[in-house]
């Protein structure tokens, strides 16, 4: 009887144990004994497009990446728009050369279409259960990283009186002086400026029209610049006030130290945040190296390097309830006062807003001019 009970008491055991091991989330130990690893260590390579290394600490964390697994890692087109990453894919659907992206950093918007033409493939990380569900595909397919609120950039050795409100920009004293941080056809960053407008100008989620008109406007009073604006354009004093994400202008203001001095305002009105994602090409020539630098980012160390950048990353509140976050990070972030009428608009708002002003940018109601001639020339046109 004891020897049955015996062998009954290591069976238990031994299902409780397989149990544990089946519900135990997959890891990335770093080492080449992990499958993961070793098969992207065969591949050698990954290839990124549009990460500049200041915008979210992107340098960081792919050298940090580098250093860990020891892979080389290609970067394509760092100020290209999250349509430029996307077309990057369609174009080398059948090539696995170095002009084919393994991994995209796009606007929360483009997630559904980048599923309906079939360009990205399912991945869940280990980290999957602590992203929350309303930032993420179910079946994997793409993933909410991080997210910043749209502000004002400016270069106050150029601009003494800083702008606090959308509707400052249109004063006289700013003729010539105003401009975006991307093509609104191509551009999540640009396409949420027109956003905030819309939200500070009587619009709303549902209409961003106001928001047109408003650039319009801008444009008719000889305020707006009609290039994409960036840093080198904002310390030039050529584009000295430009709608930025918080965390790019923060960085911006880090990086310039003074020369010039950068003034970053979260405006009064129109306050709107901005959800990006993650995804792997369908086509990605270097699969388990796309799947590794996933496991990277959603790593503690991963959503880190984020928030280093003055990003807020997608499974913030799972690692403040952690105590995973260093004091010096979290005080480094703007005060949440500023921060109190934020909205996050949904993915379907986010998607008709960028039909809308896709086919509405122009006075005439179509784009005369392609999205990809107006990126090569650097001009955005209001008329």
């Amino acid at each position: 009887m004891r020897q049955k009970l015996l062998y009954k008491l290591i069976i238990v055991l031994v299902l409780a144990s397989m149990l544990v091991v089946a519900c135990t989330p997959k890891t990335t130990t770093g080492t080449d004994a992990d499958p993961l690893v070793a098969a992207a260590k065969a591949e050698g390579q990954l290839t990124v497009i549009a990460l500049p290394h200041d915008w979210c600490n992107y340098g960081g964390a792919i050298e940090a990446f580098k250093a860990k697994y020891g892979l080389t890692v290609n970067e394509l087109n760092p100020d290209a728009g999250s349509g430029d990453e996307i077309e990057a894919i369609k174009a080398n659907k059948d090539s696995k050369g170095p002009q084919a992206p393994d991994v995209i950093d796009v606007g929360y918007g483009f997630g559904p279409q980048l599923i309906e033409e079939g360009l990205v493939m399912p991945y869940k990380v280990s980290t999957w259960d602590s992203i929350p569900a309303d930032s993420k595909n179910a079946d994997g397919y793409w993933y909410g990283d991080y997210y910043g609120v749209m502000a004002f950039e400016v270069n106050s050795d150029v601009v003494t009186n800083v702008p606090q409100d959308w509707a400052d920009l249109l004063k006289p004293e700013y003729k010539g002086l105003v401009a975006l941080s991307g093509d609104p056809r191509a551009s999540a960053q640009a396409q949420m400026s027109v956003f905030g407008a819309a939200l500070a100008n009587g619009g709303s989620l549902d209409n961003v029209q106001p928001g047109l008109d408003f650039f319009k406007q801008l444009n008719d009073a000889g305020n707006f610049v009609p290039v994409i604006a960036k840093q080198a354009t904002v310390a030039k004093g050529e584009t000295p006030i430009i709608m930025r994400w918080d965390y790019n202008a923060l960085a911006d203001k880090a990086a310039l130290a003074g020369n010039p001095n950068i003034e970053v305002v979260i405006p009064k009105t129109g306050v709107i945040a901005g959800v990006y994602i993650q995804a792997i090409s369908a086509y990605a020539p270097h699969p388990n190296a796309a799947k590794l630098w996933m496991e990277f980012l959603y790593s503690d160390e991963g959503q880190l390097a984020w928030l280093k950048g003055g990003c807020h990353p997608i499974r913030y509140n799972d690692m403040v309830a952690r105590n995973a976050i260093p004091a010096e990070y979290a005080d480094a972030l703007p005060s949440a006062e500023l921060y109190a009428n934020t909205v996050f608009p949904s993915i379907d708002q986010i998607n008709a807003a960028k039909v809308y002003i896709k086919v509405h940018i122009n006075g005439q109601g179509v784009v005369h001019i392609s999205i990809r001639q107006h990126i090569k020339t650097n001009r955005i046109d209001f008329d």
